[in-house]
């Protein structure tokens, strides 16, 4: 991919940061066509210029990114968002995901993460840190999610790899009770109704389910 083609818009309330960012795009042969300290400015020019892609400290003056990202999804606008953030709590990635925020990326990894994660969002696709999902403690993925004990022993055997129909036999229930189970806990986790979206969220929290 020919990333000299591409304009990118970014912000973070740090200089220092905003600074290092700016070079870090410009090495990667991105055209940074807008750097701003505030969310408000950002929201601005990323409506006048329509970029491919704008990335977007968490937490900023005026707006913070999830409000800027939420406007642009209001507007229908096809700028891709990548927010840089310090906070792993899951809630905040749940946001981001209810935006279809194209990336999520934990500042302390970002230039690990960075380089993949323009590559990727660029590409039509969605980027995650990974390091998001580890660490996470038990309570802090399941406890605003209600899910009934069979819900979690279906989740765990989910985590495992096993089939719906490997699941139905192991509990001795059918296959459709299994699915039923499988929706409502997709509905209660905020999920994408997406082949395998289930499947990838019980693996990446896989530690915290048992």
């Amino acid at each position: 991919m020919d990333k000299q083609r591409h304009q990118v818009i970014i912000a973070d309330d740090h200089p220092i940061l905003l600074k290092g960012l700016h070079e870090f795009l410009a090495d990667l042969g991105l055209e940074v066509i807008g750097a701003f300290h505030n969310g408000k400015d950002a929201l601005d020019a990323i409506v006048d210029s329509q970029p491919p892609l704008a990335i977007l400290d968490l937490e900023m003056p005026e707006m913070t990114g999830l409000e800027v990202a939420a406007d642009c999804k209001k507007l229908g606008l096809k700028t891709r968002v990548i927010l840089l953030t310090l906070h792993k709590e899951l809630k905040f990635y749940q946001q981001a995901k209810e935006l279809n925020i194209s990336g999520y990326i934990l500042k302390e990894f970002a230039l690990n993460d960075l380089r993949k994660a323009i590559d990727t969002v660029l590409s039509g696709q969605e980027f995650f840190s990974e390091k998001l999902f580890e660490g996470l403690k038990k309570e802090d993925c399941l406890s605003d999610h209600s899910l009934t004990p069979s819900e979690l022993k279906i989740l765990r055997l989910i985590a495992d790899g096993h089939s719906t129909k490997e699941i139905a036999e192991q509990l001795f229930i059918s296959e459709r009770t299994v699915d039923k189970h499988r929706s409502n806990i997709i509905s209660k986790l905020n999920l994408e109704k997406k082949h395998n979206s289930l499947l990838i969220w019980a693996q990446n929290n896989k530690d915290n389910l048992f």
